[in-house]
């Protein structure tokens, strides 16, 4: 029996940077009442408030769901209140040469783009994330965007030249993550172990993007037991087994 279910957010729970519906947030609170829950997804802590927490019935147990922002870069944990556990933060000198080196393989691949909405580059302290159409464009617009990963492939190729030692995973439908080297899913999947004390091989994970290069990969390679969805239903459907088969 599985001790720990992790899951991935944008794509997994809810669509990119939206709230996860009423549904959804019932059946994770379900689900923190018989076992323990982890998220973990390259959106920073905000993000996590606004999508999830916020959204959860009175009922959940806050003390069995556990919190990975920016890729497993930081924990959070509740004890009468959230707190943080440890982050991974870049140096300032770190952050400017991820930046400009953001700038140039942009430039480089050749895809810049015409109309965004907010800013494109964000700092999100353990993480550096660019999203192609700004923080803010709306689905749609993400959707048709690079549907195919071609374009974010084309620039983590460039980025892995222009920046070694650093990791540089694509996230969501329009973003490039990147952290420290050794920093990603894996690093939060074996944080998660060595915290809780759980077994790698007594948790499950369920993402989106479980492909080579896709930011949910890690921890397929960290030797989890993976399901791969497709959107947040699919996820829905996954989780109401999971329940069945826990007992609930």
């Amino acid at each position: 029996m599985k001790k720990l279910i992790v899951f991935d957010l944008d794509g997994t729970l809810a669509v990119s940077k939206s709230p996860v519906d009423e549904a959804m947030a019932g059946l994770l609170s379900r689900l923190t009442q018989i076992t323990q829950v982890a998220i973990i997804s390259g959106g920073k802590w905000e993000q996590f408030e606004k999508q999830v927490l916020r959204l959860l019935p009175p009922e959940a147990r806050l003390t069995a769901l556990y919190i990975l922002p920016t890729c497993g870069t930081q924990f959070y944990h509740y004890q009468q209140s959230w707190q943080l556990l440890y982050a991974e933060n870049f140096t300032e000198e770190e952050k400017t040469k991820i930046i400009q080196s953001l700038q140039t393989a942009v430039s480089e691949a050749g895809y810049a783009v015409e109309k965004t909405w907010g800013e494109q580059i964000e700092d999100r302290g353990s993480q550096i994330t660019w999203s192609a159409l700004g923080q803010e464009a709306p689905v749609d617009a993400k959707k048709t965007w690079d549907p195919d990963f071609a374009k974010r492939k084309k620039i983590q190729q460039i980025l892995d030249k222009l920046i070694p030692g650093f990791a540089v995973n694509l996230g969501g439908m329009t973003s490039v993550d990147i952290t420290k080297e050794g920093i990603d899913k894996a690093y939060g999947i074996r944080k998660l172990r060595d915290t809780l004390h759980v077994n790698i091989e007594e948790m499950l994970f369920v993402g989106d993007a479980l492909f080579e290069g896709g930011n949910d990969y890690p921890a397929l390679q960290a030797g989890v037991r993976c399901v791969a969805v497709r959107d947040p239903e699919d996820t829905r459907r996954v989780i109401d087994a999971i329940l069945a088969c826990l007992g609930d």
